[in-house]
């Protein structure tokens, strides 16, 4: 069987984890589904240099060795991914990656970028008219920069046709999970997850409000934009009636609408965002368990504690335990 090629280009001083988080998403596909348990697992990971030295320092003065630049890779590639660089201006200095990827991303099932390798993408031109994500510091940028892109600060990345872009640091992991799980379902995905303990804290401003393996907003503009507005009023009281009224829609047709475009009821999908909501105080605050409750729209520790062990079979207070800041 031929194998799934799956490229990662990195620049000099990249961040070490835009580059080797997906990378080890694949690998950790192969090795815990070898061909005898699953005989479709068939990904072979190339970490490719954007220039022509092979030897990448990363930012944290890891050397990568790749085995060649992407200007040497005759083999059919499956899935590209243009890793981050220290400053978004930096493509600027290799403009023969763009135009590698201007003639070469037709030929190339999915094709993405992992936190403002964006940049990289939208020069190359295939961002335009699409909807794409980077870096929450970079997004008022990457959108005064190019205004035929519909950009999103809110998701951990965001996939429209083949093309992909994720967000800041391990969000790339995350698109990687993503792109493992569209090939061989959520099982797959989950597994990798757990073995890589993926309680993931989100850097600064960036998003919360996505659990693990279905992170990406609704196509349809309405219902992506009710997404978004209801992250920022989770202490509301959000119920159906008052959704679908913003929407212009019966109650009953706005249900039906929003799980198909999302995969789940009104009500569990903002638990969901509670939930994650609730992590992220518990994580980086000390604030009291009814605060975060408050805070979160849970209306009390009690409900938040029973949300909590249905979505991560956990309590608050044991999350916090292990993940809390100290």
């Amino acid at each position: 069987m031929e194998k799934r090629l799956v490229v990662i280009v990195a620049m000099p001083d990249a961040l070490t984890l835009d580059i080797i988080g997906p990378a080890d998403v694949f690998t950790g596909a192969n090795y815990f589904f070898p061909p005898e348990i699953n005989k479709d697992m068939d990904y072979e990971v190339l970490t490719v240099s954007a220039t022509e030295d092979l030897e990448i320092s990363t930012r944290s003065g890891i050397l990568i060795r790749s085995k060649s630049s992407i200007y040497q890779v005759t083999q059919k590639i499956d899935t590209l991914l243009i890793a981050g660089f220290p400053g978004h201006r930096e493509w600027k200095s290799h403009p023969k990656l763009v135009e590698w990827i201007k003639v070469n991303a037709p030929e190339i099932r999915r094709v993405g970028s992992v936190c403002i390798g964006a940049f990289v993408l939208a020069e190359a031109g295939l961002l335009r008219n699409r909807r794409a994500t980077t870096h929450w510091m970079n997004c008022q940028e990457l959108r005064s920069s190019y205004q035929d892109i519909d950009v999103h600060p809110d998701p951990i990345f965001v996939k429209d046709g083949n093309i992909y872009t994720s967000a800041g640091a391990s969000a790339g992991i995350d698109l990687a999970l993503a792109l493992v799980e569209e090939d061989h379902g959520p099982e797959v995905a989950l597994t990798i997850a757990r073995y890589l303990v993926l309680y993931l804290r989100r850097p600064g401003n960036q998003s919360q409000f996505s659990n693990l393996l279905n992170q990406q907003l609704s196509s349809k503009k309405p219902i992506r934009d009710l997404q978004l507005w209801i992250t920022g009023h989770l202490q509301e009281n959000l119920n159906v009636e008052g959704l679908a009224s913003r929407l212009a829609m019966s109650p009953r047709n706005f249900a039906r609408v929003f799980h198909i475009e999302t995969g789940f009821t009104p009500a569990r999908y903002i638990e969901k965002l509670r939930v994650e909501s609730g992590r992220s105080f518990l994580e980086e605050t000390r604030l009291s368990l009814d605060e975060i409750a408050e805070k979160c729209g849970f209306g009390s520790s009690d409900t938040m504690r029973k949300a909590f062990l249905r979505h991560l079979d956990t309590s608050p207070s044991y999350y916090r335990n292990l993940f809390g800041s100290s």
